[in-house]
Formats: C-alpha cells, structure tokens, sequence
C-alpha cells in the first residue's frame, strides 16, 4: 500500500471561526499560523472553549501576537489555569513577519483571525491580511449579494 501525505479535511478540526471579520474586512491574503499556547488552553480548545470575536493580531518587537482570544479556563483545571484573554504568541517564519510589517505599517492594513482550528495535532489560526470596508461597501456588498440570490431563484423556477 503506498501512503500519501496530502492534507485532508479529515486532518482538521475547525473549532471555532470568525464570521463577522469577512464581513467587516476586505481580505488580502490569509496566513496559517501556529498558537504558543500554555498548560491547560489545549484542553480548552479540544473543548472548543474559544472565541474569535474581538480578536486581532499586532507586531511586537518582530514577533507577531493575538490579542483578546477568549480561551475559557479548563473547567478541571486548578490553579494552573491560565488568564483567558493573555496575548499569545503566533508562530511564523521570520519571512513572512518581515513581509507583514512592511504591509501592516506602510499601507494601512490589519491583521485580523479568521479561523482556529486543529491541523495533525497542533492548534492554529488562518490569519488574514485585510483591509477595513467603509459603510457603503458593507451595504453594496449585501445588496450585491441578495441580487445574486433572486437572480438565482428566478433561475431555479424555471
């Protein structure tokens, strides 16, 4: 029998996404980073006890990290639990940091989470380079998107 490497869906565990972020932001280009995580987060997360919600990514110091990710407190923990909304360290090649910089501070850009998930074992975050949609892009892309839905369902009807 010749094995395969290839990733599969099989091989990710989506825990939990950011939904309002595609709607809030126009994405650029998405990064896949791993999380620095501490004792009992990984039970957490294998729980599925995270929220994405107000969370966003900064550069520190040539080192990227995600602020106010919600990782509730492992409920079989004891004093070793860790603080749910610490910033946690993103692991990325010096690369791709460099490259990050240059596009957050020179453009005006944000780092924004647009997923967590588990791939082989190991927690990471799809990380979008994005920027921020104005009002009127928010409302031309609803109304963009409800015209695509009627013209679909004329064309069903027939």
């Amino acid at each position: 029998m010749n094995k395969e490497n290839k990733t599969t869906e099989t091989d990710i565990k989506l825990i939990t996404s950011n939904r309002k972020a595609r709607h809030e932001y126009t994405v650029l280009e998405t990064y896949e980073a791993g999380i620095e995580l501490q004792g009992t987060e990984v039970k957490s997360l294998r729980d599925g006890k995270a929220n994405l919600g107000d969370s966003y990514a900064g550069i520190e110091r040539n080192e990227v990290y995600l602020y106010h990710l919600h990782i509730s407190p492992y409920e079989q923990g004891n004093i070793f639990n860790h603080d749910p909304l610490r910033k946690r360290r993103l692991l990325l090649h010096r690369e791709e940091i460099r490259k990050l910089v240059g596009r957050v501070v020179e453009k005006g850009l944000t780092l924004v989470p647009l997923k967590l998930y588990f791939r082989h074992g190991r927690a990471k975050v799809e990380l979008a380079l994005a920027r921020g949609k104005k009002q009127y892009d928010r409302r031309d892309a609803i109304a963009e998107r409800e015209a695509q839905r009627d013209i679909d369902r004329t064309l069903r009807g027939r």
